[in-house]
């Protein structure tokens, strides 16, 4: 038996102008296909294209606080882990059980107030910064510029100082 070449001329079984959509050969496939195109026409529409007003700056200033809350919180933390909102510690003298605000020892677990106190000092202090920024406006009045700033200053301070409060309770030997 001679071998067979690897080049052969292909077979011209299929018609020149047939395309991939038109390939069944079933004919209920065409009529369905031309048949109901042919009586029915789409109807006009005239659709207008929907307009997006930008939203308010201080709408968006919202949600970025918002979203800083939700971080800084660790919500996806609380969401993946499913810590309690609170922990109990039993009183060795007495045996009463008390409730327990922070996971103390633990630098990456905490419960789910912890998280949310937390996030609420940092917050606290990020709208203190924005009060001073606004303080130093030179368009205001002098006494809402004092009144931003004090507001601005007490928060801050506030804000630190509760945080290292927070840091002393949950890491006991940490800054002493």
């Amino acid at each position: 038996m001679p071998p067979k070449s690897e080049t052969q001329a292909p077979h011209s079984s299929s018609v020149v102008g047939d395309s991939s959509s038109f390939s069944s050969i079933d004919p209920i496939f065409h009529i369905i296909r031309i048949i109901p195109f042919s009586i029915l026409r789409p109807p006009r529409l005239r659709l207008r294209l929907p307009s997006f007003t930008l939203p308010s700056p201080m709408t968006v200033f919202a949600l970025v606080l918002l979203t800083y809350f939700m971080v800084v919180s660790g919500i996806v933390y609380d969401v993946i882990v499913e810590p309690p909102g609170i922990g109990s510690t039993q009183d060795p003298y007495t045996g009463s059980v008390r409730p327990v605000v922070f996971l103390t020892g633990r630098v990456n677990g905490q419960y789910i107030i912890e998280g949310l106190s937390s996030g609420s000092m940092f917050v606290l202090g990020g709208i203190g910064i924005v009060l001073l920024d606004l303080a130093l406006d030179g368009n205001r009045p002098k006494s809402v510029k004092v009144s931003y700033a004090s507001a601005g200053i007490s928060s801050v301070v506030f804000a630190y100082v509760m945080s290292m409060l927070f840091i002393r309770i949950k890491i006991p030997a940490y800054l002493r």
